[in-house]
């Protein structure tokens, strides 16, 4: 399928002379002997050979900007002077020559300004020397700074750049100079890898640079779409014993016993069958069972009236703790307003150690389980479903106030000051380091020297309007601007 992908995208290009996408595709490493490095099949070096069988006496420039070697594209046309390989990387893969190729290694750490500026500098005059017929681009997105396996620290507006100086230089300005181009995306490691293609393609079809939507919008949008899907009875009871129907358990009837808890819904609305069948629904127990759990078993603890405590375990012998989320309405956090009060959230994966990359932060025993998304999302489309204003939580560590931090504001604005303060002194560091700098009393006032500790407050997560207009309005912005005025921390 990405062979065929690549072929047809060539069969676009050249029958339009245009640009053409392949959105798989560049599996660069492949030799014509053998596969290597996650690529099977060599899909560029098949759809030029198939093109050259057919008569294709036009010369070809693959332009290849993943942040590997092209190894296997250069060895599969190293005695082929129509075909020339141009390559910028971190490290090459072998030095086999090859009687038309620029192979350019630079090393780790390579930030926007040098890449940009080896790019400009030798990808003109190959082209202008090759003058090629057919220009096949590998866009791959791992030279980007959050790559999960890259070593680059490419941003997203040199990744963007990058790939609008190539679509110039072949297209022109206007890029309707008649020379077909093919792109394919290459590599690219993380959930967030696809946002580098997004932004350059939407520049291609749109004309304008268009940001693609967040992590947790694109959840909610599914979310929302799902639990359309359901009627009320369906998220909030429980299905009858021995019947195929929803209705009424002795456990939604437990309340009425003396000395009974009174509690039987999850935040006065979801049964806990409803709470499965949504969490199913979801995909929630799609990505647990991905990562090696096969029987997830989800418990519902209602405990003294107070709130309620979501446990999901990785099979039936409850052994292994994945999820405990323990969640209460409260009108007391922001009085007047109806709010999901989020005491306790914490997701694990037991099976997975910590590493370079994944270091341990301040309070966990486990890395995480990659679910904190859905979990935010799920709890928002409740607040819209039951009719409540939104979430509240008390991050009990800084780096949990800096992964929710672009949902999640203070409640008071002092707090958020505080907060932005902190960020500014601890920024370009790594969550795990920035958060342990912190906890060591490394992070003080610039004007009287003393430590900067943490103190947690009330973080909101609007979904009303009302709480919105609080939290967001001016109001609550100029207080945060009077409250930063003459905070300023830094590192001792």
């Amino acid at each position: 399928l990405v062979v065929g992908g690549t072929i047809q995208a060539t069969r676009l290009a050249l029958a339009g002379r245009r640009i053409a996408v392949n959105l798989k595709g560049g599996m660069h490493h492949a030799r014509p002997e053998r596969g290597m490095g996650f690529c099977v099949f060599n899909d560029i070096a098949v759809a030029i050979r198939r093109l050259q069988a057919r008569g294709l006496r036009d010369r070809v420039l693959v332009i290849d900007l993943d942040l590997h070697d092209g190894n296997g594209t250069r060895a599969a046309f190293a005695n082929d002077p129509s075909v020339h390989t141009f390559s910028i990387h971190n490290a090459a893969w072998d030095d086999g020559p090859a009687v038309a190729t620029t192979s350019i290694a630079l090393g780790s750490g390579v930030t926007d300004e040098r890449y940009l500026a080896v790019l400009r500098e030798s990808l003109p005059p190959v082209v202008a020397a090759h003058r090629p017929g057919l220009v096949i681009y590998v866009a791959g997105c791992d030279p980007a700074a959050h790559d999960r396996i890259g070593d680059w620290k490419i941003t997203a507006r040199g990744m963007l750049a990058r790939d609008q100086f190539v679509a110039h230089l072949v297209r022109g300005s206007d890029l309707t100079r008649p020379v077909p181009l093919v792109i394919l995306t290459g590599g690219g490691y993380g959930a967030s890898a696809w946002r580098y293609s997004a932004r350059f393609f939407a520049w291609l079809v749109a004309g304008r640079v268009l940001e693609p939507p967040g992590d947790m919008e694109l959840i909610l949008r599914r979310f929302r779409r799902i639990t359309r899907e359901f009627t009320e009875a369906g998220l909030a009871a429980a299905p009858a014993a021995g019947t195929d129907d929803w209705g009424l358990t002795e456990e939604d009837l437990g309340g009425l016993a003396p000395g009974a808890p009174h509690e039987t819904r999850v935040l006065g609305y979801y049964s806990k069958h409803g709470v499965e069948l949504l969490l199913e629904r979801l995909g929630f127990f799609a990505k647990i069972r991905a990562l090696g759990f096969r029987h997830p078993v989800l418990d519902v603890d209602f405990g003294s009236g107070l709130g309620q405590t979501l446990r999901i375990y990785g099979g039936p012998e409850r052994a292994g703790l994945l999820m405990e989320l323990r969640v209460n309405r409260s009108r007391r956090v922001i009085p007047g307003l109806d709010v999901i009060f989020v005491e306790w959230l914490l997701l694990q994966n037991p099976r997975q150690p910590f590493t370079e990359r994944v270091p341990r932060l301040p309070g966990q025993e486990h890395p995480g389980l990659g679910l904190l998304g859905e979990v935010g999302a799920w709890l928002v489309v409740a607040c819209e479903t039951i009719g409540l204003d939104g979430i509240a939580h008390v991050p009990s560590h800084f780096h949990l106030a800096v992964v929710g931090r672009h949902h999640l504001r203070f409640l008071r604005p002092e707090h958020q000051a505080r907060f932005e303060a902190l960020r500014d002194a601890l920024q370009g560091i790594p969550i795990a380091e920035a958060s342990r700098l912190l906890e060591e009393d490394r992070v003080v006032d610039a004007a009287t020297g003393e430590p900067v500790r943490w103190k947690p407050g009330p973080t909101v997560l609007p979904v009303s309007v009302r709480l919105k207009a609080l939290i967001t309005g001016p109001a609550y912005t100029e207080a945060v601007r009077r409250a930063r005025e003459g905070m300023r921390f830094r590192l001792a």
